[in-house]
């Protein structure tokens, strides 16, 4: 008897079998098809950036990069892996390249601007900057922001910026300070005067505005305007010790040395580990005839600061005032050396 497939599997069922065989094939194919292509080497590369063989990854990423249609995420770890290298310019291409394949790639934005920046091009680095910050917060980009800001010299935005960062109100007297001491440290002496000084029209009686503006003033050799900023300083904060040292520094410049020896003397009242106060008290002493005493201030800066080349130099003098030539040539001794050591260059490995 011959057998007949069709009269054991009816066509209807038949039909039906056929059809999910087919349609299984056809979820397995698709299912093929949505794995990128390069997805594994992709993969190797980030793993090999992971472990640092940078030069292997980048290899990878290189011939990755050359395919079209581009594989998102490609370019991201090509930018990466430059820049791990130092490679800036080809990093920056790289994000750049990056951010067209996927304009919310949110590190490669923020990446672009600090590339910009370290590229010296802040004005660039601003827009990419902003655009990161306005997707999260971030302490980095915010602070390079604000760099960007002042190195354009757009000072309201900076001090905005920066008052963001420290969680300060952008127009209160905190945030123009604040800002004033960054552009201090930045040395840029004017515009941080300018900010210290909004700060004191807004909140006259604000600690440390005023001995901001004395420091810029001292810097300038204004020795009549740093001694009134710090006489108000303090005024403000009677217990700093940074003041009266300061104010006295100032009233020695100026020739006035009982008041700037009444400033340093509540300056070592108020912190008897200031060395530089004794060092100015020691200077003072000297001016006013008084060898023996300044010798005890002398010695005693020199103990709270070794490397102190000044102190060593004013002992030296105040030794020689005394007859004492032995000690004064050991003092000179160590002061020139020290002087010499400040000049040189910074070994390095050594």
């Amino acid at each position: 008897m011959t057998s007949n497939f069709s009269t054991k599997f009816p066509c209807g069922c038949l039909g039906r079998l056929i059809s999910t065989a087919l349609l299984a094939v056809s979820s397995f194919l698709a299912g093929q098809a949505t794995i990128p292509p390069g997805s594994d080497d992709l993969a190797k590369a980030q793993d090999l950036l992971n472990h640092g063989h940078l030069d292997q990854a980048i290899a990878i990423l290189k011939k990755l990069a050359g395919i079209e249609p581009p594989i998102v995420g490609v370019e991201h770890e090509l930018g990466t892996a430059y820049y791990s290298i130092g490679e800036l310019e080809q990093a920056k291409n790289a994000f750049a390249k990056a951010i067209e394949q996927d304009a919310h790639d949110h590190d490669s934005v923020q990446m672009e601007g600090l590339i910009l920046y370290r590229l010296g091009q802040p004005d660039a680095a601003i827009a990419y900057l902003e655009r990161a910050l306005q997707w999260a917060p971030n302490a980095d980009a915010q602070t390079v922001l604000g760099l960007c800001f002042v190195n354009v010299k757009r000072f309201d935005d900076a001090r905005i910026t920066y008052a963001k960062l420290f969680g300060e109100p952008p127009e209160s007297a905190a945030a123009y300070l604040l800002f004033a001491t960054i552009l201090r440290h930045m040395d840029l002496s004017e515009p941080a005067a300018t900010q210290a000084q909004k700060a004191i029209d807004i909140a006259p009686g604000l600690p440390l505005a005023h001995f901001m503006l004395g420091e810029i003033a001292l810097e300038k050799s204004g020795f009549d305007q740093a001694a009134q900023q710090f006489e108000a300083e303090r005024r403000i904060n009677p217990d700093y010790a940074l003041a009266y040292e300061r104010l006295g520094d100032a009233y020695m410049h100026l020739e006035k040395l009982p008041e700037a020896q009444l400033a340093l003397t509540k300056a070592i009242t108020l912190d008897t580990n200031l060395a530089s106060a004794f060092v100015k008290m020691g200077m003072v002493l000297l001016r006013r005839q008084d060898a023996q005493t300044a010798i005890m201030y002398l010695v005693h800066a020199e103990k709270l600061a070794p490397e102190d080349f000044e102190a060593h130099a004013f002992l030296a003098q105040a030794y020689r005032r005394i007859g004492d030539e032995d000690d004064a040539r050991r003092e000179n001794a160590i002061a020139e050396k020290g002087r010499h050591d400040s000049q040189s260059p910074l070994q390095t490995g050594k």
